[in-house]
């Protein structure tokens, strides 16, 4: 009992059971850096605000930073009896100096520690997921450029539809990453405000300086309500939800990955180190990597919902339930970071099929709609066209011949504004590099975005 900070008002021995099904030392324990940053700010403000003693506050801070060196050296048993990491470094802190170590929880609780460790630590893991979310999108404009003269099919409904650059299919999912990076970085400014000094819910009566604090470990200010400091989980629940998205992305992106690598499309070549082979069937090449990304994101979204289910109906302020933010949290953070390091490799070494791609493109009869807009610049009306050029499409289906093989006669019999310049425009080419506007598939719209992606990188960086 005496090793039990809270023990004084109880006078039986928690249950072993219920000390085992409480504690959130096997998964909290990673927060242990974080835990001890936040301690040396607390000790060296409660010594400038007189509340301790300046030797007393050193005496701590060596204590804590000496316990830092002894868990990074694996020289530190971890106690679920002592349940979290906060109380399994104060143990070890009382243990090591003597009772000055008592002090250090002067004027804070568990519940704005708490709320402080997971604050520090997700802002840290944020930086790390910006890194390598510039990584993929280094990497998606490394192959966009090596790749500008490609073009392939566009979809939609997966059936072909108009031709495109693969280079400006790539920066489709480019744009994808840019708003996940807004999003991570919106949620880092509601993230970086200091809890501590709300205590259990109300605050405290010790005259501390929060302001201090926050400098200290690099905040950008403090929260303004101290029942919201400790009840407040909308950080955790806003970085799930942005790795939601996040992951649909990457999903979105994998099922076309696993399906431009299969036989039936033949489009890219995925490197062997991010495949798998049979066991029973030796020509087998399968897409591990993205089916593993695409089945990961359910479990990226579950987090999101069970965190959103824990937190639905707490009344204010802090309660136990809570204790359920962190794994769903740290699960989320290291499947992300996870899946964006192997995604940014795996596309940076992503061989394409150009002439795969190409002859793909000019089946299905991709540049119809080049035929209908020719036809509407010789003064038809659109429906009227489209109506034109869906005969067209139809004939060329009972001829089996694609919309360039028509000679002009079989073009004049569906419309005579029909010339000899149709031919200008109905090649893959033509089509392509017709849409010039900002946004568009055309070479030199793309050009533009790949040289606007950059100058922006080389302006953050």
């Amino acid at each position: 009992m005496s090793k039990k900070p809270w023990a004084g008002r109880f006078t039986q021995p928690t249950d072993q059971f219920v000390e085992a099904f409480t504690a959130s030392i096997d998964f909290d324990q990673r927060l242990y850096r974080y835990d001890i940053q936040g301690s040396i700010a607390h000790a060296r403000m409660l010594a400038r605000q007189g509340i301790i003693a300046e030797g007393e506050a050193r005496t701590i801070v060596d204590g804590l930073e000496a316990i830092l060196a002894d868990i990074e050296q694996g020289d530190f048993e971890f106690s679920v009896a002592l349940e979290d990491i906060h109380m399994n470094i104060e143990a070890r802190l009382i243990e090591r100096i003597g009772p000055v170590g008592g002090k250090l929880h002067t004027a804070r609780s568990r519940n704005d520690q708490v709320a402080l460790d997971i604050r520090l630590y997700l802002r840290d893991e944020l930086n790390r997921i910006q890194e390598y979310l510039d990584r993929l999108q280094e990497a998606l404009l490394n192959q966009a450029e090596a790749n500008l003269g490609v073009i392939m099919p566009g979809y939609t409904h997966l059936q072909t539809a108009q031709p495109v650059l693969f280079s400006h299919h790539l920066l489709a999912y480019y744009e994808m990453l840019r708003r996940d990076a807004g999003r991570f970085s919106d949620l880092f400014k509601r993230l970086n405000v200091l809890p501590l000094g709300a205590g259990a819910l109300a605050g405290t009566t010790f005259p501390i300086d929060r302001e201090f604090v926050a400098e200290q470990l690099g905040f950008a200010g403090v929260t303004r309500n101290s029942l919201d400091s400790v009840s407040d989980r909308d950080f955790a629940l806003e970085f799930c939800a942005a790795a939601s998205i996040l992951m649909m992305h990457l999903s979105r992106f994998s099922e076309e990955l696993i399906l431009w690598s299969s036989a039936d499309f033949d489009f890219i070549t995925l490197s062997d180190a991010f495949c798998t082979g049979s066991s029973i069937m030796p020509q087998k090449k399968n897409p591990d990597v993205p089916e593993l990304v695409r089945g990961k994101t359910g479990r990226v979204y579950g987090n999101l919902m069970g965190l959103l289910t824990v937190m639905k109906a707490l009344p204010l302020a802090y309660n136990k339930d809570m204790q359920e933010d962190k794994e769903p949290l740290f699960d989320t953070l290291d499947t992300v970071i996870g899946s964006l390091k192997i995604f940014a490799d795996m596309i940076a070494q992503l061989s394409v099929k150009a002439d795969s791609m190409r002859q793909a493109a000019a089946r299905g009869f991709s540049t119809a709609t080049d035929v209908a807009d020719y036809v509407v610049r010789k003064g038809v009306p659109f429906r009227d066209a489209h109506e034109i050029v869906g005969k067209t499409v139809r004939y060329c289906i009972e001829q089996s011949k694609d919309i360039p093989e028509l000679s002009l006669a079989e073009f004049r019999s569906f419309s005579e504004h029909i010339d000899e310049d149709i031919y200008d425009y109905v090649t893959l080419d033509a089509s392509v590099n017709a849409r010039r506007a900002t946004g568009g598939t055309a070479r030199e719209a793309v050009q533009r975005e790949i040289a606007s992606a950059r100058r922006e990188r080389a302006e953050r960086n």
